[in-house]
């Protein structure tokens, strides 16, 4: 199964969650990472934290839609679309959820603060996948509509 975490610029929270989700996932199950308007570049404190925590944090890169690696199951947007963004909407026959996080390339103020933003939507987007991990997925796969509840939920409850 194909994971795709989408965003808008894909530099920090879809390459968080891309990271996160390949490095739990069990056998068979593969996250990438794109944006509607990529930004170009990897947020360099998206790659520090990824480091600080044991992820592997190389081979990242700021990519559209359409320079994916392969054909997406699942898509889930991590737009904050309450903050006001606009969340891409990702055309096809695929699952689609929204886990939406706080962007924190838009962050301000000190050093500690923005590293804090930085570890918020790390940290969001960990516990969402771990919860993701611990639901019978041999069983949701093939029954998509119970998949797509989960995924809801999951994103809704740990906010």
């Amino acid at each position: 199964m194909n994971v795709l975490f989408l965003c808008t610029g894909n530099s920090c929270r879809s390459i968080l969650g891309e990271a996160v989700f390949n490095h739990l996932a069990p056998a068979g199950w593969r996250a990438m990472s794109a944006g509607s308007e990529p930004a170009g570049y990897v947020h360099p404190r998206s790659l520090a934290l990824l480091a600080r925590v044991g992820i592997a944090n190389h081979g990242y890169a700021s990519k559209s839609w359409d320079q994916l690696p392969a054909t997406p199951d699942i898509v889930v947007t991590v737009c904050a679309s309450a903050a006001g963004e606009t969340c891409p909407a990702y055309l096809g026959k695929v699952l689609r959820t929204h886990w939406g996080v706080d962007d924190p390339a838009h962050v301000t103020g000190s050093d500690d603060e923005i590293d804090a933003a930085f570890v918020r939507a790390y940290t969001i987007l960990r516990a969402r996948i771990e919860a993701f991990f611990a639901l019978p997925l041999d069983l949701l796969q093939h029954d998509r509509a119970r998949l797509k509840a989960e995924l809801d939920r999951i994103g809704a409850v740990m906010a």
